[in-house]
């Protein structure tokens, strides 16, 4: 059976799976990162993870993967195929494309931003199947956004496209490692209304997820942090609703996870920002932690010859 190898790469775990041609994840693989033993171990697990699924489909598929697509985080040059820095995993500058290539025997491979790559799959086959235009933006550690347009995403020119969690909504607030003040990550993460929840409350072991069940429960101070953090990824939304006119906005991550807890406050608040501007639906993803996979696995299609409709596939089984 015809297959590609899909492998997304996290700063604590890989997600890998073998994709048929209809979109059916026939093998899935979960493993640990492995981060702590340093940046060439873990390239060296990659190509190693990588070896073990071209064997498993050789042995139990009948043939070895046409391609393979590999998301991974950080700064990624998706043309030249190179893993160019990676804070949380510690590399710099990593050929990983031509590594893969050679580790398994010839194949093509691509290599896709992880946020990205989650975002071609909610666009192709997700949350914002059908829509020509649309933005994904996963709510996590920090935030980062994916720029659909006609079933592509966009990388730009030097690999920076959709960068959201870095806009400026609070001009001269909190500090952010990227060097500005008052980025939209400080206060609109996942990682950042868990701050703001463990200082609210008291207790240093409050996350995100206590904050929205306490929101749900009525409790006020909670609902003034979420609504500080609804406030601020609204302002974020319109300026990039207003510069890219998406015709879908897909929110994920962790912080999505609250559902219509973040989603009915999240819609009034951009609708009471927008003058001028079509509003956009506004959807929760609906890929969850498989998009990256599911995305790699497009990646590595989008390389056959037989794969070129920007629709492809028309159905996931997963």
């Amino acid at each position: 059976m015809r297959h590609v190898i899909a492998l997304d790469v996290g700063g604590t775990g890989m997600k890998a799976a073998l994709v048929g041609a209809d979109g059916a994840l026939l093998h899935q693989a979960r493993r640990a990162t492995g981060r702590e033993r340093g940046p060439d171990a873990v390239v060296a697990d990659i190509l190693g993870f990588a070896a073990e699924l071209r064997d498993h489909g050789a042995r139990r598929l009948g043939e070895p993967a046409s391609a393979a697509g590999v998301a991974v985080p950080g700064i990624v040059d998706e043309a030249e195929g190179v893993a160019v820095h990676a804070v949380n995993l510690g590399w710099r500058d990593v050929p990983l494309r031509a590594l893969l290539t050679e580790r398994l025997g010839g194949v093509p491979v691509a290599l896709g931003h992880d946020v990205r790559t989650g975002g071609l799959a909610e666009g192709r086959i997700g949350a914002g199947r059908g829509a020509d235009r649309f933005l994904f933006v996963p709510l996590g550690t920090g935030i980062a956004g994916a720029i659909g347009i006609d079933g592509r995403v966009e990388a730009g020119a030097h690999g920076f496209a959709g960068e959201i969690g870095h806009v400026v909504v609070r001009p001269g607030g909190a500090p952010c490692p990227c060097g500005q003040s008052g980025c939209l990550e400080r206060y609109a993460s996942a990682a950042a209304v868990s701050e703001a929840w463990a200082a609210a409350c008291g207790d240093p072991d409050a996350d995100a997820a206590d904050c929205a069940k306490a929101v749900a429960s009525g409790d006020a101070r909670a609902r003034r942090v979420w609504q500080e953090a609804v406030d601020a990824l609204a302002d974020g939304l319109v300026t990039a609703l207003t510069l890219l006119d998406p015709r879908t906005l897909i929110i994920g991550g962790g912080l999505a996870e609250a559902g219509e807890t973040l989603f009915t406050p999240l819609r009034e608040a951009v609708r009471r920002r927008v003058t001028f501007q079509k509003l956009p639906s506004l959807v929760p993803a609906a890929l969850g932690d498989t998009a990256g996979c599911l995305g790699a696995g497009l990646l590595a299609w989008d390389l056959l010859d037989d794969t070129t409709d920007p629709s492809y596939p028309s159905e996931v089984t997963t």
